[in-house]
């Protein structure tokens, strides 16, 4: 039973703290429901990945010498190696998405682009907290709110905080909830959030739903090459979706995928939660910086739409603009919600989508500008 006793006896005060994080993340995800998919492989890996001499990571053996860890295999080859897991993903996102509210209303195009405000403002404070600007660009990522963006950004760029980073995105992404109302309500009035809009959509082809994931395609290929992985794959998956002759997988893509694929993405990605590398105040420091993120982002959109309004006579709920970061489709239900609330009857739903898609690909374009930008000024 010597043994026994010695691998408690090896734990350090860091591992402790790790499966505290691992416990708070399955409690999360269980109990509140907070992107249960993501979290409760992330929170039950990093107890795996921490446990004395785990098996799940590479070690050397006495008298066997080294053994191969399923999880740091799976890290290598699926993250580091060709960042596959995270982009293979965005076929089963694409595959979600329904473009039709956007099409229907191109506008909602620049609140996708003026949600993404929090990003750059969030390298830009990580910068001036002494990270460098790898690390400050996957930083800033979280703000996309995206957490395939941000460690597909981070894996690219080396970061040596992708866990801290991964676990700040699909946390913040689960608390949309909670972050974006407080956000919201920072900057408008209660007469702002009552605005009712009108919706009048225009009927959107089935050639037009075909040729958007195209046409997608080549501009984001000409403008930002960096991204082309990104956008290429979610709008593939929106190709199936929208092609009306891969039914069966379109609908394999939505489930099985990206079931498949997000379940081995959290516990994959929870290698970088090894206690030596994850516990430290600069690990705080990156969630804290995400947030900033996250929550300028929200405020970014809003007051892009109050912008807007000084020149419409039709005035635009400024909350719709909240919606155009990333979070789909959980933002948009948000703002439905605070709508709902406010003031009974008025339904922003379909707007506050149009928003919401937008910053869907807006998220990975960003991330793909970010890359561009960084890796032209380390040349």
């Amino acid at each position: 039973m010597s043994f026994i006793i010695e691998g408690i006896m090896s734990v350090t005060w860091q591992q402790i703290v790790m499966y505290g994080i691992g416990i708070l993340l399955i409690w999360l995800a269980i109990k509140k429901e907070y992107e249960p998919s993501l979290l409760l492989p992330m929170g039950f890996g990093a107890i795996l990945v921490n446990l004395p001499a785990s098996g799940v990571i590479n070690q050397v053996l006495d008298g066997v010498g080294e053994t191969h860890g399923i999880i740091q295999w799976l890290f290598e080859v699926g993250i580091e190696a060709s960042e596959a897991l995270p982009i293979l993903l965005f076929i089963g996102i694409g595959a979600m998405i329904d473009f039709g509210p956007l099409l229907s209303k191109p506008v909602m195009f620049l609140f996708g682009a003026a949600a993404q405000f929090g990003i750059f403002a969030a390298i830009l404070l990580a910068t001036l907290f002494g990270f460098d600007l790898k690390d400050a660009a996957s930083i800033g990522i979280i703000g996309a709110a995206d957490g395939p963006t941000s460690i597909l950004v981070s894996q690219i760029l080396r970061s040596q905080y992708i866990g801290a980073i991964a676990v700040a995105a699909y946390s913040y992404m689960a608390l949309v909830p909670i972050v974006q109302p407080f956000a919201i309500k920072l900057v408008t009035t209660k007469k702002e959030r009552c605005i009712r809009m009108d919706y009048r959509p225009s009927q959107v082809s089935k050639s037009m739903r075909i040729a958007f994931p195209i046409i997608v395609t080549f501009i984001v290929g000409f403008i930002a090459p960096s991204s082309v992985s990104l956008v290429g794959f979610l709008m593939f998956g929106n190709l199936l979706r929208e092609c009306g002759v891969l039914g069966t997988m379109s609908d394999t893509a939505q489930t099985s995928l990206a079931n498949l694929i997000t379940l081995l993405l959290g516990i994959t990605i929870s290698f970088s939660m090894q206690a030596d590398a994850f516990v430290n105040w600069k690990t705080l420091m990156v969630m804290l910086i995400g947030l900033f993120a996250f929550v300028f982002d929200t405020i970014g959109g809003v007051l892009f739409a109050k912008f807007i309004n000084l020149f419409l006579r039709s005035k635009i709920n400024p909350m719709v603009g909240a919606a155009g970061i990333s979070a789909f489709p959980m933002s948009s239900r948000v703002v439905q919600k605070m709508a709902m609330k406010e003031d009974p009857g008025n339904v922003l739903i379909m707007q506050a989508a149009g928003a919401n898609v937008s910053g869907q690909i807006a998220s990975v374009i960003a991330g793909g500008l970010v890359i561009n930008l960084v890796t032209n000024y380390l040349k």
